[in-house]
């Protein structure tokens, strides 16, 4: 931008602090330095913008080196009842003013962000009087007649209107999750009932998620209380039954804001009181409090918050000044913008209606996933499902994997079996994919078939990458009619579209395939047409950074550089996400040209960060970036050529990222998909002519696409779509990485002019 130079921002983090809170703010620092603008870090909030002198800081490329990956807020977080006051406004308004701040990134929750709208508002009376003061001169009124405001909302909570996941939420997921999980285990040893409590102030999403990701056997949340008046007693009623059916533990998840529908509040003290006195079971309290917060954060935060940072400044620096305070959210992975303060109004909202106990609101204004996901989880408590109506027609439904392992098949798995079996319906297991169709390795599964499958990585149904071959198909449509199957899920990769495809068109030939057909994707190499995200590649992602993390630590005590090769196949998603959620330097991706010349410019930029004082190299490489330079050729190249400056290592990290227990975000998205797909399969099976299709996420909505339109939107040769909606990256992943305009691009888009994907 042509006047950037002149422009100058500040950034500061306000409110509880939220994993995620450092990546925004070296994002907002090397964006506004690759724009060509001065920024200044604001510590301690807005107690630091009062305060002034060094608590306000010029910041440069380095200032903001190795925070990415930790927790908390490095420029600190404080509560600032000056700053309430008009008078602590005005000085903060002279102590900006004196460092030409006329832009400010707040990163906090909803208080923080009204305040500073307050602000905005006060700031030409503020500096009027300062100029009539003295203070300040009329030049400077002058240069800086508004003031510009741009919001991020770090919040564990995940509360705030304007953008799907606040920062900080995800991580606190994991930390819940993760929690759970490990207290299943010492639960079921001893035949235990744990309560367990959560954060999430006058919202329940932290509750509810994490309790459709841990399959918790109850769950309470603000916003739906129990809808009859002795709650107590259907809790206890179908915590019982699960313990009749072979449960050895039970979890009750609270949220700390929960109450019941008059409004009395609901703790976890109590719930313990009442299963004891009225169950005579063993019951442990377990009061998560601010684990949930710390830690470093997940991928998805320290990708979303970069994004998000980036995004904010190519706000403030936009050619026309910002005269609305605007928040900037995401919606699945798209960047959206929205006024602030009708979005603070809405989230200040729901709280009120709580409080009237208007609940039906409350839950129509969370959205329809979290609405959504409530009914879910429901049915999933249930310790039995409903009965069959005795006047419908019993579907015969069955589910098989196809492709490569992904963490999350095994939830998907889970969730379609039971909400098929609780909407009346039998459900079959396929046993190690299409091979096992053709084999007729068909099960009956009941509701405990599945029971523990929430957590568990890899497929207990068994997987490969066959796809059916000529004669297989005379076989498949035998065990199709053999077994009476009327509708099909397939929860796999990209073998498992194809085959799926294959099967559909073949319906002119076998009239048996005249079934409904609905494919799941679960793919660590998110490489599947119809849908931005598959199911596994989060968990590889989160994978990938920590193995990464560890590998920063060893590289930094002993001056290397390591060459790090992630899976993906022809799909560089892995990669790329990678590279912004760990600061590598340099990103190889199956999808860009890759020359020796590339390699010397990297060779040469690594050396001369070397000499300058660096300490750690970090490149990640996708495993078919390049069929000749491969990590075996580049590592002896970066080692002769940096000497005696570092040394190079290699880390292959192979399978390790296929496995392990799916994160909360594969484990919830999965479970919703599965809800979906035994819909979608349930409504067509009543058609005289049934579709088939493959479900997706676009842009925080879920999509069925027809799966004759697979080839249309796929890159057969690389096994990946025609529309890779994360490329448009790159320049951000090249922008936090390089210090300065002009280091090498990983794409020709100039800084600060490319759109936002």
């Amino acid at each position: 931008m042509s006047d950037s130079k002149s422009k100058c921002l500040g950034v500061l983090t306000s409110g509880g602090d939220a994993p995620g809170m450092n990546a925004a703010v070296r994002a907002v620092v090397r964006t506004a330095l690759e724009c060509g603008a001065q920024v200044y870090a604001i510590y301690e909030g807005y107690q630091g913008m009062v305060a002034g002198g060094e608590y306000i800081a010029k910041m440069n490329w380095d200032s903001v080196g190795g925070i990415l990956q930790q927790g908390g807020t490095s420029i600190g977080s404080a509560r600032c009842a000056e700053f309430r006051k008009r008078e602590g406004r005005q000085k903060a308004a002279r102590n900006l003013v004196s460092r030409g701040i006329d832009r400010l990134v707040i990163i906090g929750g909803d208080g923080s962000l009204t305040g500073a709208n307050i602000f905005r508002q006060e700031w030409p009376e503020l500096l009027a009087e300062l100029a009539e003061a003295g203070e300040i001169t009329q030049e400077e009124v002058d240069a800086h007649p508004q003031l510009a405001i741009v919001g991020l909302v770090g919040s564990i909570d995940n509360d705030m209107f304007g953008t799907d996941m606040t920062i900080g939420a995800d991580t606190a997921l994991h930390r819940i999750t993760e929690a759970v999980d490990a207290i299943s285990t010492t639960a079921a040893s001893h035949h235990r009932t744990f309560v367990i409590e959560v954060m999430g102030r006058h919202c329940g999403y932290l509750a509810l998620m994490s309790g459709l990701a841990t399959g918790a056997n109850w769950v309470l949340i603000p916003e739906n209380p129990p809808n009859v008046d002795n709650w107590e007693e259907l809790m206890c009623q179908r915590l019982k039954a699960g313990r009749d059916i072979g449960r050895r533990h039970s979890t009750v998840i609270v949220a700390e804001g929960a109450q019941d529908r008059f409004g009395n509040p609901i703790t976890s003290s109590y719930v313990k009181q009442v299963l004891e006195e009225r169950l005579g079971v063993d019951v442990r309290i377990t009061i998560l409090g601010h684990v949930q917060r710390g830690g470093s954060p997940s991928a998805f935060d320290r990708y979303m918050s970069t994004v998000l940072g980036h995004a904010a400044v190519e706000e403030l620096l936009s050619a026309a000044a910002v005269k609305e305070p605007l928040l900037v959210g995401i919606r699945q992975h798209d960047v959206i913008s929205s006024p602030l303060m009708d979005s603070v109004k809405e989230t200040q909202q729901v709280a009120k209606v709580i409080a009237d106990q208007d609940y039906e609101t409350a839950m129509a204004m969370r959205g329809g996933s979290f609405s959504d996901s409530f009914r879910t989880l429901r049915t999933l408590l249930r310790a039995q499902p409903h009965a069959p109506s005795p006047d419908q027609r019993q579907l015969r439904l069955a589910v098989l994997h196809c492709g490569g392992p992904a963490p999350g098949m095994n939830t998907a798995v889970r969730a379609a079996v039971r909400l098929g079996l609780d909407k009346g319906h039998t459900m079959l297991a396929v046993r190690n994919g299409f091979v096992g169709l053709a084999d007729g390795d068909v099960d009956e599964m009941d509701w405990m078939s599945v029971s523990g499958w929430v957590s568990r990585g890899g497929a207990e149904l068994g997987t490969n990458r066959s796809i059916p071959m000529l004669k297989d198909f005379y076989a498949i449509a035998r065990q199709i009619e053999k077994h009476s199957i009327d509708g099909l899920l397939m929860i796999g990769g990209w073998d498992g579209y194809q085959a799926a495809y294959e099967v559909f068109r073949r319906r002119d030939r076998f009239p048996t395939f005249d079934i409904p057909i609905v494919c799941l994707p679960a793919s660590i190499d998110n490489n599947l047409p119809g849908s931005q995200l598959s199911i596994g590649a989060d968990t590889a992602l989160n994978c990938i950074i920590s193995a990464v993390d560890k590998i920063k630590q060893s590289a930094v005590a002993s001056r290397r550089c390591f060459v790090v090769q992630v899976m993906g196949g022809d799909c560089g998603y892995l990669a790329l996400i990678a590279g912004l959620g760990t600061g590598a330097e340099r990103v190889y991706l199956p999808e860009e040209s890759l020359s020796l010349l590339d390699l010397q410019t990297d060779v040469d930029q690594l050396v001369e960060g070397f000499q300058l004082g660096k300490r750690l190299g970090l490149m990640i490489r996708n495993e078919h970036a390049d069929p000749l330079y491969t990590v075996d050729f580049m590592c002896p190249l970066f080692e002769k050529e940096g000497g005696d400056l570092f040394d190079v290592r290699q880390a292959i990290l192979g399978h390790m990222q296929q496995g392990g227990d799916p994160s909360p975000f594969d484990r919830i998205q999965a479970t919703r998909l599965a809800a979906n797909c035994i819909d979608f399969l349930i409504a067509q099976a009543a058609r005289p002519s049934p579709t088939a299709a493959a479900i997706g996420l676009h842009g925080g909505k879920i999509q069925f696409t027809g799966l004759e339109d697979l080839p249309r939107l796929s890159d057969k040769e690389f096994r990946r779509p025609k529309d890779q909606w994360w490329l448009g990256l790159r320049h951000i992943a090249r922008i936090m990485a390089q210090p300065g305009p002009s280091s090498t691009a990983l794409d020709a888009a100039a800084p600060c002019e490319t759109e936002i994907p």
